[in-house]
């Protein structure tokens, strides 16, 4: 039984995301927490003095997410009917990236998937305010669906990697999807001069035994900037699904918090899991 997470705005945006999500696991018994955070920082003085009677602000807001949910939740169930999954919905007076972590603890959440922008989200953003702190923040994998995307099986997937972080016991989520719908995995290294050292050789070789039941393919690009290497193997093949591992050492942190990357045009047309360093595995 797999838990997972499914923030929700109520845009268009995030119910793509969800749609994704159900449909991904399709075969799987899942349950789905579908959230929604609400924060309302303003307040009016006439509430201070309306009577016991009167609902408060913060009681306006969570009917509204309440029955927000309940939109979402029949939408779901319209449409992608199935028995293996159920859901449950959760609202809650609270910044959004606080509440995926207190989730992410408290009901041992495996995966979380939300939209890459909000119900605001400018289309020139790579990635919306809400999506970055919850990647930051979030010590599961987290998978972000671009607006407008329409599900397809993951059959192409692409992990960069500079083979210096340790591979976390986390890459199971990878490994299961792969092995799932029989996808290749695409292993992309990129390098500026000197040879992998003894400690790269020995990922590099960690991850072929990690998939070692499915297509893999090792690529090795020189001179190109990490976004760039990217793009330009999105644009040369079918990829399907974009996978990073979040350490603070590596090229993570480069790619996706500094403003370079939309300089270049870096935008992620598909999925995108972003999977936390977390608990080393055993070389």
């Amino acid at each position: 039984m797999k838990n997972i997470l499914l923030p929700t705005d109520f845009s268009e945006n995030a119910y793509n995301a969800a749609k994704y999500a159900v449909q991904l696991f399709t075969g799987e018994e899942c349950t789905f927490y579908l959230l929604n955070t609400y924060t309302p920082i303003l307040y009016d003085n006439e509430y201070l003095v309306y009577s016991a009677t009167q609902p408060t602000l913060t009681e306006i807001y969570k009917n509204n997410s309440i029955k927000g949910l309940n939109r979402v939740l029949r939408k779901l169930k319209k449409n992608f009917p199935n028995e293996r999954h159920q859901f449950k919905k959760i609202s809650s007076f609270n910044m959004l990236s606080d509440e995926i972590k207190e989730q992410v603890a408290e009901k041992k959440i495996d995966l979380v998937v939300m939209g890459t922008k909000g119900a605001t989200g400018a289309e020139e953003i790579l990635f919306g305010t809400h999506t970055i702190h919850a990647i930051k923040k979030t010590k599961c994998p987290l998978l972000a669906i671009p607006s407008h995307y329409e599900f397809r099986p993951p059959k192409e997937i692409l992990l960069p990697t500079d083979y210096e972080a340790d591979l976390p016991e986390l890459l199971e989520v990878l490994q299961e999807l792969a092995v799932t719908y029989q996808s290749n995995v695409h292993i992309l290294h990129v390098y500026f001069g000197p040879a992998l050292t003894e400690e790269q050789e020995k990922r590099k070789k960690a991850l072929g035994k990690i998939f070692k039941n499915n297509g893999h393919h090792f690529y090795s690009i020189a001179d190109k900037s990490v976004p760039q290497a990217i793009y330009d193997f999105q644009e040369e093949n079918e990829i399907d699904m974009l996978v990073m591992i979040n350490n603070k050492h590596s090229f993570f942190e480069n790619l996706l918090f500094r403003p370079v990357v939309n300089e270049i045009g870096f935008h992620v047309k598909v999925p995108f899991l972003v999977i936390p360093s977390g608990k080393k595995r055993q070389l």
